[in-house]
C-alpha cells in the first residue's frame, strides 16, 4: 500500500488534493480517505448502530464523493463536505430499512423514562471504569441507547461538530428543535456520563488499521483505481 504523502504538505490542500483526484491520482484519493475515514465511520456508526452498515454507508459516500467532484465548490472546506454527504447516506439507508418509522418523531414519554446507566468500579473489577477500551465501550452504548432522533441530533452536533444552524438545515428541523433534542439527549446520557464523552468522545468507535486499509482498498476498486 503506498504511503501518501505527511498531511499539512501544500500538495495535501483541499483544493491541490482535488485536483489531482480529479486527474486519477490514485494517492490523493488515499490521503482524503485516510484523513476522514475515522470521523466519517464515527458519524455513521451513531446514526446506524451496526458496524458493516456504517463501513458501508462511508464506501458509498466516498464513491458517490468521489464521483461528482468537480461539483464541490469550496464554499466550506473538503471534510463536512464528506460529513454531510455520509450523513445524507447513513440517513438515508435508516429510512429504507425502516420506512414506517420518521426519525423526526418520538414518543416523549419512552424517552423521559429511558434511563442510561454508567458501570460502577467494584472491588473485584477494579479496571472496569479506568480502561480505556472499557470507557470507549460506555461512550458507545450510551450513544445507542438514546431514542433515534434525540441521537443523530447528537451525532451531528457533539461529535461532527456541526452547528445549530446546520444540523437543522440537514435534518429538516427548526433550530429550535436542534437545541432542544440536543439538550435532552444530554439529560438523558446523565452528568456522569457526559464527563466521560468530553475527553473520549474523539475515541469512540475507533476506525484504524486493518478496517481503515479494507474501506480505502474497496472505494478505489470501485472507482477502478490501482490498489
Amino acid at each position: 500500500m503506498r504511503q501518501a504523502p505527511q498531511i499539512g504538505s501544500e500538495e495535501n490542500t483541499d483544493q491541490a488534493l482535488i485536483r489531482r483526484v480529479l486527474a486519477h491520482d490514485d494517492v490523493a484519493f488515499r490521503t482524503i480517505m485516510q484523513a476522514n475515514n475515522r470521523r466519517l465511520y464515527r458519524l455513521a456508526r451513531g446514526i446506524l448502530r451496526n458496524d458493516a452498515d456504517a463501513e458501508d454507508a462511508v464506501q458509498e459516500a466516498y464513491v458517490r464523493a468521489f464521483t461528482h467532484l468537480a461539483s464541490f465548490r469550496g464554499e466550506s472546506s473538503l471534510a463536512p463536505w464528506l460529513g454531510r454527504i455520509v450523513m445524507n447516506e447513513a440517513l438515508g439507508r435508516l429510512r429504507r430499512a425502516r420506512p414506517s418509522v420518521d426519525v423526526n418523531v418520538i414518543d416523549h414519554g419512552a424517552m423521559e423514562a429511558q434511563i442510561i446507566q454508567f458501570p460502577l468500579a467494584t472491588a473485584d473489577d477494579p479496571e472496569k471504569s479506568m480502561a480505556q477500551r472499557e470507557i470507549r465501550e460506555v461512550v458507545e452504548h450510551a450513544i445507542d441507547g438514546l431514542p433515534e432522533a434525540f441521537r443523530i441530533v447528537f451525532i451531528t452536533r457533539v461529535v461532527e461538530g456541526m452547528n445549530v444552524e446546520e444540523t437543522a438545515k440537514i435534518l429538516g428541523l427548526k433550530p429550535e428543535t436542534v437545541k432542544t433534542r440536543l439538550h435532552r439527549a444530554r439529560v438523558m446520557l446523565r452528568e456522569s456520563v457526559e464527563r466521560k464523552i468530553g475527553p473520549v468522545v474523539m475515541a469512540a468507535f475507533p476506525f484504524a488499521g486493518k478496517r481503515c486499509e479494507r474501506l480505502t482498498e474497496a472505494v478505489l476498486k470501485k472507482l477502478g483505481l490501482p490498489l
